[in-house]
């Protein structure tokens, strides 16, 4: 008599949460869709929240709220998308920092595309970016900006300055190192 109880149970669970899901799944979606551009991305987000919102039920852990708890889920999914997408960036841009190449600063930056926070985002980060090059020495922001920013060559730069690549590589090095621990702090306060 105990087992069809439980069953009864279960099978109730199952609808209402398969309720909650089919209320929530439109607006959910188009509060992901606002914030994270690649279409994929938005589907994986929204199948974790909601096989989390499953697994909180099976831990006997009931959500009162469940569309406010739906939404700070995704938020904090899309966050941790975020986080995940910048340190590959910044460990992309330490290995160009060992000498390998990259695409650019651009790819660092949130796409102003992805949501007024992300324009912000980018904004603010841009105007750290600038201040934190007029910190640098002249020969490695001259470089730096060269290299990364106006998208030249070192080769054509060795070409142009007479200084050997060898030199103007170390340059952007130590700009790249500065710049990333300078800029590290502003990074943290917007993950």
């Amino acid at each position: 008599m105990q087992t069809l109880r439980v069953d009864s149970m279960s099978a109730e669970l199952e609808q209402r949460i398969a309720a909650q899901i089919g209320r929530e799944r439109g607006r959910l979606r188009s509060f992901i869709r606002r914030r994270v551009a690649d279409p994929g991305e938005v589907e994986d987000i929204l199948q974790e929240v909601f096989a989390e919102l499953v697994e909180s039920y099976r831990l006997m852990k009931p959500v009162e709220q469940v569309g406010a708890w739906l939404f700070r889920v995704a938020r904090n999914r899309i966050t941790d998308l975020f986080r995940k997408k910048k340190a590959e960036a910044l460990s992309d841009l330490a290995g160009e920092a060992d000498g390998e190449e990259s695409d650019g600063v651009e790819e660092l930056l949130p796409s102003p595309e992805t949501g007024p926070e992300a324009a912000y985002a980018r904004s603010v980060l841009l105007e750290e970016l600038d201040a934190a090059l007029g910190e640098l020495p002249e020969a490695q922001r001259e470089v730096f900006i060269a290299h990364e920013l106006e998208g030249r060559s070192f080769k054509e730069l060795a070409a142009e300055t007479g200084v050997s690549v060898n030199t103007l590589l170390s340059r952007k090095r130590y700009a790249v190192l500065y710049l990333r621990q300078r800029l590290q702090a502003i990074y943290e306060d917007f993950v």
